[in-house]
């Protein structure tokens, strides 16, 4: 992932400095929870997208910088809240905040951060951008509580998945381009780039998903089952409950209603062999193909070529 960000070093530069500048907090807890948070590193994928689109357009303004900083900064209140409503114990290869500090501090210290994110749209003083993020941070939230209700739901269906995913991942990368668009008076091409941040954060979502089930650790960090073990239907499963016998899919059946993972090796060797992973992964390349597509209408760029090659690179990611 670092290549794609040298077309954009120095402004992600700046990005890392805001990031650090707006975690300062008077109370301690919570800039130290920031910190870990930021520390542990992580792609930055949503803002590179806001700095990429940025980039394909014209110039990359200071507006920009600051809208990457709100997009990062709302997607890591999720993760935040993420871990602990799924009591994970560990993300990038290290224990979660809410493993460190406990579930409390965690979510009070993710509401610091959503805040602090509307507080730098105020200042970027863009109503449009304002509505946006608005919007998409309402969305982010329903579909995080929809994944909530169909956790331990063996019978979700594909569109269940996708209304998922679609809103607790897709909408935010999509945000990410749309509203750089925005910033740089371009809304000729904010559709294109909606289309191209949604169709990327689909394709993303469906690799991480497969990578539950035939990732190494050591690259994801988190551990194989860990969806399972939250009773989370994912593609691979509801796929292959679809195409295993009927003895095979009732073993995935009562591991989700159970939010069990102790058939983890039988489950790992179904989604295998009835060709689940297979279908998955041909999922994630529809939405990656669909993604480059929607970039046809902006002008040739090396930001440009950067973001059509992102979107290929998803597909071969192992973290």
């Amino acid at each position: 992932m670092q290549n794609f960000h040298q077309i954009v070093a120095e402004p992600f530069a700046d990005v890392d400095r805001l990031i650090v500048s707006q975690l300062h907090s008077k109370v301690g807890l919570v800039e130290n929870i920031g910190q870990y948070i930021v520390e542990a590193g992580g792609k930055r994928l949503r803002p590179l997208l806001t700095l990429l689109s940025a980039g394909a357009l014209g110039d990359i303004e200071n507006s920009h910088i600051k809208l990457a900083v709100v997009i990062e900064f709302i997607h890591t209140a999720t993760l935040l809240h993420d871990d602990v409503v799924d009591l994970s114990q560990l993300r990038r290869g290290r224990p979660t905040a809410n493993a460190q500090w406990g579930n409390a501090p965690s979510v009070l210290v993710g509401d610091f951060i959503y805040s602090r994110a509307f507080q730098m749209l105020v200042d970027i003083g863009d109503m449009d951008v304002m509505a946006l993020l608005s919007d998409t941070t309402n969305t982010v939230a329903e579909g995080e509580v929809l994944q909530l209700t169909r956790a331990g739901q063996p019978d979700t269906s594909e569109d269940d998945y996708y209304a998922v995913i679609h809103s607790k991942t897709a909408v935010l990368f999509s945000a990410a381009c749309r509203g750089a668009a925005l910033i740089s008076r371009k809304p000729e091409h904010a559709d294109a780039l909606e289309t191209y941040g949604l169709q990327l954060g689909l394709a993303f979502q469906l690799i991480d998903d497969l990578l539950d089930y035939e990732g190494d650790p050591k690259e994801t960090g988190k551990n194989i089952g860990d969806d399972l073990a939250e009773g989370k239907p994912t593609l691979p499963l509801i796929r292959a409950m679809q195409c295993a016998s009927d003895t095979d899919a009732e073993i995935i059946r009562q591991a989700i209603a159970n939010k069990d993972a102790s058939h983890l090796h039988d489950i790992l060797n179904i989604v295998r062999n009835c060709g689940a992973l297979e279908y998955t992964r041909s999922a994630a390349e529809t939405a990656s193909h669909k993604a480059v597509e929607a970039l046809n209408t902006l002008p040739d760029s090396p930001y440009r070529q950067t973001m059509q090659n992102l979107a290929l690179e998803a597909l071969a990611r192992r973290s």
